[in-house]
């Protein structure tokens, strides 16, 4: 029995020693097994010249653009005015019911007749010595006193009246005949849309370039096949202290009224001055939670393969296809531009630039 026990023991001792033996070699021979050289497209770091392009979001504005409100209390009696008008300046838009006040005003103009007739009486009769100056000044108190009640008179029936402080679009209308208004209460929108404004910001970094009279380039998401041109007609004095940015002005001309307040935008401002940067395809980056790195390919020994060296970068602006590098890398410096994912740092690799990846700063669809 003893003897069966060892021989099992023997037996199934060396069918485990085999495999395991089996599987160490495999395991062995794949680990030093050389993995094929990987093909990639590659660049080459080079210096370029960019113009300073300064780019913001604003929105356009009116240069003038209000909510016409009333003045008084009343019934809407007339509208003069139809949504989307254009009116000038001193169009009647709306009148409120008045009536009261112009009869009112009628009383006071008999009685400033009447005071007058008084005051020459009495001037004449004080020139005959029947009267005296205190009966002069009285009477001249008098008419004063109705001449400045017919004014106070007038501006309440002026009041009454709605027009238009300048010329421009109007909106839809607030306001219904027969409608009883109150002080304040909205009548109509009114827009100035030629020329235009729009407010756009910019860093801190940039106020040094910029300066009334540069020229501006706008384009809408409204009209995206339209570019509309314009200058700078102010700049803030002062940098907002919670974003560090500083607000800019500018005016364009808008004849046909494409432009609208209240429109988002994107502006570009024209200057001239230029910077030499690194630059390098954006496919070239390899994204990680420590860092953005580049693979360098650096001639192997056998001189028919190259070497993927990992590099880490930091980088600056990018334009279209290309990506400024501000460290890490030197002008000549060969990077791979794809195939990363099948990269290795210190791992062989082939080039192939058959299918290079787009390097243009200022890329045009193909359905353009």
């Amino acid at each position: 029995m003893l003897l069966m026990l060892l021989g099992c023991l023997l037996l199934f001792g060396g069918i485990f020693a085999y495999k395991f033996i089996g599987r160490h070699m495999v395991n062995q021979f794949i680990d030093n097994l050389a993995l094929p050289a990987a093909t990639v497209t590659s660049a080459t770091a080079q210096f370029q010249y960019w113009k300073e392009d300064l780019t913001g979001i604003g929105t356009i504005r009116a240069v003038n653009g209000v909510e016409v409100t009333t003045e008084a209390q009343g019934v809407i009696s007339a509208i003069h005015f139809k949504s989307g008008q254009h009116v000038r300046k001193g169009d009647l838009l709306a009148e409120i019911f008045a009536e009261p006040e112009k009869a009112q005003l009628q009383v006071l103009d008999a009685e400033l007749r009447l005071a007058r007739r008084n005051y020459v009486r009495i001037k004449t009769l004080l020139g005959r010595g029947v009267t005296t100056e205190a009966d002069l000044d009285s009477a001249r108190s008098t008419l004063d006193q109705v001449v400045a009640n017919i004014e106070v008179q007038r501006a309440r029936v002026d009041q009454r009246v709605i027009v238009a402080p300048f010329s421009g679009v109007l909106g839809i209308r607030q306001i219904d005949l027969g409608q009883n208004v109150s002080p304040g209460e909205s009548v109509v929108s009114l827009q100035q849309l030629d020329p235009i404004f729009v407010d756009f910001s910019l860093p801190e970094q940039k106020y040094a370039l910029v300066k009334a009279g540069l020229a501006i380039q706008l384009t809408t998401d409204a009209f995206p096949k339209n570019t509309y041109e314009g200058r700078i007609t102010a700049v803030d004095p002062q940098v907002d202290s919670a974003s560090r940015n500083f607000l800019i002005q500018a005016t364009l001309e808008n004849p046909q009224h494409d432009l609208r307040p209240g429109m988002f935008a994107q502006v570009s401002v024209k200057i001239s001055a230029q910077r030499k940067v690194l630059v390098i395809p954006r496919t070239a980056l390899a994204f990680a939670p420590y860092g953005v790195a580049v693979f360098v390919l650096e001639p192997d020994k056998d001189g028919e393969h190259m070497i993927a060296v990992k590099r880490f970068v930091k980088t600056g602006e990018e334009r279209g296809d290309l990506v400024e590098i501000t460290q890490g890398l030197l002008v000549g410096d060969i990077v791979a531009s794809s195939g990363l994912l099948k990269l290795r740092n210190g791992e062989k690799a082939v080039i192939n630039n058959q299918n290079q990846p787009p390097e243009s700063a200022d890329p045009t669809p193909e359905n353009s």
